[in-house]
């Protein structure tokens, strides 16, 4: 279990996380929901050992960065790689023998083209087979569904639900609401870098009209259509 505790962490006078305490389970889902500038990145990037943060994460192990797999919503690459020389690097992360690149290859992705010459959604594609093949215990997911094609996105569900199955931690962020109610155990709003809700997915109801009263129905009151 990820035991987090008091977790702050502020950009000079802008407070992104405030004393936020969370509990993770393994072989759960958990979606992270919140408008722009929520935290959610922030809570990843804290997790991921990415930045600094006053607060503490506990973690069975000895290290968490070494058993997790990190997604960012844009993910950053070196320059003249191929997508197979990525791959090989992630695997000489982990210490991995011999990875089966073919096997690996779930996304049918031209793996000696030079990752310059990939779309945004392969790019994608791409980081999250490399979070695969390393085996990790904790998948840190941000915005794993945007700027990828449909077809992806129901294999993207399909793998989730596999890791959830092999007794995995997934944590999820994501706008699109109707994903996350298909693979998500528990689901998590955070509003102004703080927990505002923690429910189960029964109760995943209560969230979706605490947005649609708060956020949707506010801002659209504002909008004048002739």
């Amino acid at each position: 279990m990820i035991e987090i505790r008091n977790l702050s962490k502020n950009y000079g006078k802008v407070k992104a996380l405030d004393k936020i305490s969370i509990n993770f389970e393994e072989g759960l889902v958990y979606g992270i929901i919140g408008s722009n500038g929520a935290g959610k990145t922030t809570l990843f990037e804290c997790m991921a050992g990415l930045i600094n943060y006053s607060g503490d994460i506990s973690y069975p192990k000895t290290d968490m960065r070494i058993y997790t797999g990190f997604l960012p919503t844009v993910p950053d690459f070196l320059s003249l790689i191929t997508a197979r020389e990525y791959l090989q690097l992630l695997c000489n992360a982990r210490r991995i023998p011999n990875p089966n690149f073919r096997e690996s290859n779930i996304f049918d992705l031209p793996l000696n083209r030079f990752i310059s010459a990939y779309s945004t959604g392969m790019k994608k594609k791409l980081a999250f087979t490399g979070i695969l093949m390393q085996k990790n215990e904790l998948y840190l997911l941000d915005e794993p569904f945007n700027g990828v094609d449909l077809q992806s996105n129901i294999m993207l569900i399909e793998i989730i639900r596999r890791l959830k199955q092999a007794n995995k931690t997934v944590i999820i962020s994501s706008h699109i609401l109707s994903a996350l109610s298909e693979v998500c155990d528990r689901f998590i709003l955070l509003k102004n870098g703080a927990v505002y809700r923690d429910v189960d997915k029964q109760a995943f109801h209560l969230i979706e009209k605490e947005l649609i009263q708060t956020e949707i129905r506010g801002r659209l009151s504002k909008l004048v259509i002739k």
